[in-house]
């Protein structure tokens, strides 16, 4: 068990994971043995989260399946695995309604088992949110197929985690190195300018959005993406403004987010659109600790904003939690 001390002030993470046996036996039946290019996913179970949580002063924690996700080529099954991890994590919440949250998790690509999902998660389990990867199979979000969902996220005000997974073709430009050194992040960037200059965003603006790891890539190519998108700009309407729909949206700082992260994603978006995330389990108990206590040290927010970034920021889109006293 970790020794007790407290870091954080009641923070909410919204940037939380889970490995249930339930996962690990679908990963092995699918032939799985190196997700990502990683030796294994990290142990995990409510037990460890929660001592977790009570060292670093985490409140609550939104847990939510990470890369590779839940399709490994066969939707039925997909569809399966969905039901039974959203049904075990839902089980936990109720358990425990003050330290855990339910972001659900949807078969896709196969988009009608993925809308029956989004309807018994949000209805019946009452999650707080889903997380979608940034592609599923080499399908990306903001690919036409998707729109169903995206209008049905729209009209329920649907609040949405992205999350990094390899990209189509990762094995031909990944050096051999595992996805989340490089993949992971260029893929987040990649998939939030295929949402914008698409205009899945300008057409569902309801949904809400929580982009990982500090924005990845996109404060730095913000500019020339939005230069050059209307340089070269050859569709019928016009080309969205790129610089607005990134900051329309909300940040975890999940991982090294000091120094460079953090002060770049603050030249583009407002600290009370930052929020604190973990990636618990994947990152090692000391490392967190690292990336917490320079968050709680940093510079480039003050002091009411770093209290605001640990836990107010996510009160409001996480409303339920509001009642969540500061951990011990």
């Amino acid at each position: 068990m970790y020794r007790a001390r407290r870091m954080l002030p009641g923070a909410i993470d919204v940037h939380g994971h889970f490995v249930t046996p339930a996962y690990s036996r679908a990963l092995e039946v699918a032939g799985v043995s190196a997700p990502d290019g990683l030796p294994g996913l990290p142990p995990w179970s409510p037990q460890s989260a929660l001592e977790l949580m009570d060292r670093l002063g985490i409140a609550a924690s939104l847990l939510a399946i990470s890369s590779p996700g839940i399709h490994f080529g066969d939707d039925a099954a997909a569809t399966r695995l969905a039901r039974v991890l959203n049904d075990e994590i839902a089980d936990l919440v109720r358990e425990r309604p003050s330290r855990f949250g339910l972001l659900a998790c949807l078969p896709l690509p196969a988009l009608d088992a993925a809308l029956v999902e989004l309807e018994y998660a949000l209805d019946v389990l009452g999650a707080d949110g889903v997380s979608l990867l940034t592609n599923a199979n080499g399908v990306y979000l903001g690919d036409p197929a998707y729109e169903p969902l995206m209008a049905e996220l729209d009209r329920r005000g649907a609040l949405v985690v992205l999350h990094p997974t390899a990209p189509a073709g990762h094995a031909a430009v990944g050096f051999g190195r595992p996805s989340p050194i490089l993949e992971f992040p260029i893929d987040t960037t990649r998939t939030v300018f295929r949402l914008i200059l698409d205009g899945v965003l300008q057409r569902h603006p309801r949904i809400r959005w929580i982009i990982p790891h500090s924005g990845s890539a996109l404060a730095v190519l913000a500019d020339r993406v939005h230069d050059v998108a209307r340089m070269w700009h050859t569709g019928d309407g016009p080309v969205p403004d790129v610089i607005a729909a990134l900051q329309s949206l909300h940040y975890d700082l999940a991982g090294p987010a000091t120094p460079r992260a953090l002060p770049a994603l603050l030249t583009l978006v407002e600290p009370s659109q930052l929020l604190y995330g973990s990636d618990f389990p994947f990152p090692p108990v000391a490392t967190l600790e690292r990336f917490a206590t320079a968050l709680e040290q940093t510079d480039a927010l003050t002091a009411s904003e770093r209290v605001a970034m640990f836990r107010d920021n996510a009160l409001t889109l996480f409303p339920r939690l509001a009642r969540v006293s500061p951990a011990t």
